[in-house]
């Protein structure tokens, strides 16, 4: 089976990123992340979940009974629950997931916009989603004034702020219901110091290498029908529309049951 460009490019930026994650650097943001969406998780339940991302299993301390990973490409898939597709072309029903994590990817994805679009479609209304992103003014950003670095991971990419992010939240009627900042070091340390973690999540100081935004569907208002002019059915619903736009070869199917994992693969 043939992969398209898109795909292969996308299978490259996934291995770079699992070879960053996998140093003493990545594992140290890493370890501090989990520590940061742990309390979080443990009060989620629900039947399904996703990651999306680079680094391995985050959420894996959630209670969701059927947690499902994200792969480009077969060969990249580390377990068998795992999606085989592009990024902005989920094969799943809408609002089906209680829990969606974007884990680092908004920086690289080939097209972010259609990437939240998707994860957005796919969340349930009473399901959180999660996205962490790098902060642009931290210690760990000071190495991107080097334009060589900015082609290597994880200083590559554009680097958004929380408050960029709730404008595209808001475009996909979500919005932020927290943002927490993790991966507190000094400048040419790595985030390891538990004082400095400790006191930086405590006043959530955005200081930290990385922050973590929880998010929700905005809840949608009752129209009112006014008394001299009926409608069939009331206007609303999501700024972009429940389903996907345009003609797909990718078939949305229900998410599988928690006895029936398995491996979806999209050609």
């Amino acid at each position: 089976m043939s992969i398209s460009p898109t795909l292969s490019s996308l299978a490259a930026l996934v291995r770079d990123g699992r070879r960053f994650w996998a140093t003493p650097g990545g594992q140290a943001v890493r370890q501090a992340e989990r520590a940061c969406l742990g309390p979080v998780c443990e009060r989620l339940f629900g039947g399904h979940s996703l990651e999306l991302g680079m680094s391995g299993a985050l959420a894996d301390m959630c209670p969701v009974r059927h947690p499902m990973a994200w792969a480009p490409i077969r060969e990249l898939a580390e377990h068998p629950a795992t999606l085989i597709c592009p990024l902005d072309a989920l094969p799943l029903p809408d609002s089906c997931l209680s829990l969606v994590v974007i884990h680092h990817l908004l920086e690289v994805a080939p097209d972010p916009h259609r990437t939240l679009q998707e994860a957005a479609r796919v969340t349930r209304n009473d399901g959180r989603l999660i996205i962490f992103g790098w902060m642009p003014l931290s210690p760990g950003a000071l190495p991107r004034v080097w334009p060589g670095r900015r082609r290597r991971l994880p200083w590559r990419g554009h680097w958004r702020t929380p408050a960029r992010l709730r404008d595209w939240l808001a475009f996909v009627d979500f919005e932020i219901e927290r943002v927490d900042y993790c991966g507190f070091h000094l400048p040419g340390g790595m985030p390891r110091n538990a004082s400095l973690e400790t006191l930086g999540r405590r006043h959530n100081l955005p200081l930290g290498d990385s922050y973590m935004i929880q998010a929700s569907r905005r809840p949608q208002l009752a129209q009112r029908q006014g008394s001299s002019l009926g409608f069939a059915r009331p206007f609303g619903g999501s700024a972009l529309g429940a389903t996907r736009l345009g003609q797909s070869r990718w078939l949305a199917e229900p998410c599988p049951p928690n006895d029936q994992e398995r491996m979806t693969e999209v050609d």
